[in-house]
């Protein structure tokens, strides 16, 4: 199987940034990692051997990021649009630096963008926001309201809201969507949610499928017994979900 490590300074970002590609073709997938994870987190998680088949076979190709959510979402002293604008900046990296890079350094193929717990945010905003660039989302595990305190997590904002939080949380923005051209493209996407019975976070999950359904977007939800929302139920679930195909 094929392991590439790369790193790069970001010039959006200021920073350098790593990310591993697994594979020589077929699907790329861009792997948002957990909040506390980073680029070789699907690899240590043992997600990627789980997958090997369909990398081998050249029907997928990983795309590992790296994470900035501890300098953004999670930078607690930073003020609460300060860490947006961090957020969107590593959209910007991803959109503006990342998949150029593939287009011009391997052969063509669809992009999925693929996330676990708070990369599931990651990957699922990315997604709905820019769905021209993307053939499928698939989230495990997902918060999609940062702002609704669920059992111990907090608002995650401590109580600040605006316009770039509005446009950045699918549960809020999604519902009163009326754009053609975003529509025709969400219209174009599948999605596939997973979250355990006892998540905390399966209400919100269950709330987005219906949003998509509403706004006829292809949706599917598989809800998972007892909470799910760990490494062991992630590498089960990715052979069922991360390939489009069966080998």
């Amino acid at each position: 199987m094929n392991r590439e490590h790369h790193i790069w300074f970001s010039p959006t970002l200021q920073r350098a940034m790593e990310l591993l590609v697994f594979g020589h073709a077929g699907e790329k997938i861009l792997i948002f990692p957990t909040r506390d994870g980073c680029f070789h987190e699907y690899e240590d998680l043992r997600i990627v051997e789980a997958l090997r088949p369909w990398i081998e076979a050249g029907s997928l190709q990983l795309i590992c990021l790296d994470n900035i959510a501890h300098e953004s979402l999670y930078c607690f002293w930073c003020r609460p649009q300060d860490r947006f604008l961090r957020y969107l900046a590593f959209e910007r990296y991803v959109l503006d630096e990342v998949l150029p890079w593939l287009r011009a350094n391997y052969s063509a193929g669809d992009c999925v963008a693929h996330g676990l717990s708070m990369g599931a945010f990651f990957a699922a905003n990315f997604a709905l926001r820019h769905p021209a660039q993307i053939r499928r989302l698939v989230a495990f595990s997902g918060r999609y309201d940062l702002t609704r305190a669920v059992e111990h997590f907090g608002d995650l904002l401590g109580g600040y809201y605006d316009d770039t939080v509005y446009f950045n949380t699918p549960l809020h923005f999604l519902p009163k969507l009326e754009q053609d051209e975003l529509l025709a493209d969400l219209r174009k996407i599948h999605v596939t949610l997973t979250v355990g019975r006892e998540d905390p976070f399966m209400q919100q999950n269950v709330e987005l499928h219906q949003i998509l359904l509403g706004k006829a977007v292809r949706s599917e939800l598989h809800i998972w017994d007892g909470r799910a929302h760990q490494g062991g139920a992630w590498r089960r679930m990715a052979p069922l979900y991360v390939p489009s195909t069966a080998l």
